[in-house]
């Protein structure tokens, strides 16, 4: 039985927890052998959604097989006491990993390990929003930027939020298995398993922050049909405008025109599809191209 130990925070945040537990409780539930346990420095736990947690206060006895995940906290001016921990809770992590244990951390959750001393010499990752103060709390690491999760040294960092989803599933492919990673995965309704080098904020989102109707249209009519040919025309019409109206205001949205946007909607499926051990030729068939010359190209340019 392998115990998988979250060490609850004040302040922390609900899917930094919930998100890996999930994972974590239906490999257990398809017979994986894992105990899900919860410890904290209070009974009563503070979340940043302000629910309160009850948690167990003292450690369980601890194997090398066992798992130990700090989930991360809301970090503002506003959230006072956020991510407390004594001394004792950060020797009870040292001395886990020193012991031939694995730590892990979602978002936030980086400080504290790094309070502990296990950041320095290794690579690791956090929110896109805390990694600069990371890497400046912590020289002697080395901030992974716009990654999903790290792993080094039995030291595993996420990003945060969702990718604590994917940084379970990683663990549990490498204990029990891919296959029984993607059954969790499929039980849990999650779209895709991510590498852990895929970055944190899709295509999709890089190129949503404005305030544009026409192109938000046209990015739904693209990103549902990216995958077939999609003439300037027909894309114009579903937006009930000009094709020339629809370029201008869609370039000026984003930055690209329709076709590099789809393009590039390709290029990260495909790269997702090659992660998982697609061919190159598979992948181009599966998001689109006729042949893989032109996933090629634009792999070489994005490089």
């Amino acid at each position: 039985m392998t115990k998988i130990v979250f060490l609850l925070v004040p302040g922390l945040h609900l899917l930094d927890l919930a998100g890996p537990a999930q994972a974590f409780g239906t490999a257990a539930d398809l017979g994986c052998g894992y105990q899900v346990e919860y410890v904290g420095e209070l009974e009563d736990v503070s979340t940043a959604q302000g629910v309160t947690i009850r948690a167990g206060t003292s450690w369980p006895p601890l194997t090398a097989q066992d798992l130990v995940i700090v989930p991360g906290w809301r970090v503002s001016p506003a959230a006072e006491g956020a991510g407390a921990l004594s001394a004792g809770a950060l020797a009870e992590l040292a001395g886990h990993h020193a012991g031939g244990g694995t730590v892990a951390s979602v978002c936030a959750g980086a400080d504290a390990l790094g309070r502990a001393g296990l950041l320095d010499g290794r690579r690791c990752t956090t929110h896109h929003a805390i990694q600069d103060e990371l890497a400046r709390r912590y020289p002697r690491a080395t901030v992974v930027r716009d990654v999903l999760y790290v792993v080094d040294d039995r030291v595993a960092t996420s990003a945060g939020i969702a990718s604590g989803i994917d940084l379970a599933l990683h663990l549990i492919a490498v204990r029990d298995g891919p296959e029984t990673a993607a059954q969790v995965a499929r039980e849990m309704v999650v779209y895709a398993r991510r590498n852990g080098d895929e970055q944190q904020a899709s295509v999709m989102l890089r190129h949503r922050g404005h305030l544009s109707d026409i192109a938000h249209r046209a990015q739904d009519h693209i990103e549902a049909r990216f995958a077939i040919p999609l003439p300037l025309t027909e894309l114009a019409h579903a937006c009930g405008v000009s094709e020339r109206t629809l370029t201008r205001r869609f370039t000026a949205a984003t930055g690209l025109t329709p076709l590099r946007y789809q393009q590039l909607l390709r290029l990260e499926r495909a790269e997702h599809l090659i992660g998982h051990g697609a061919t190159v030729e598979a992948a181009a068939r599966a998001v689109g191209f006729e042949d893989a010359r032109m996933l090629r190209r634009l792999r070489a340019r994005a490089g």
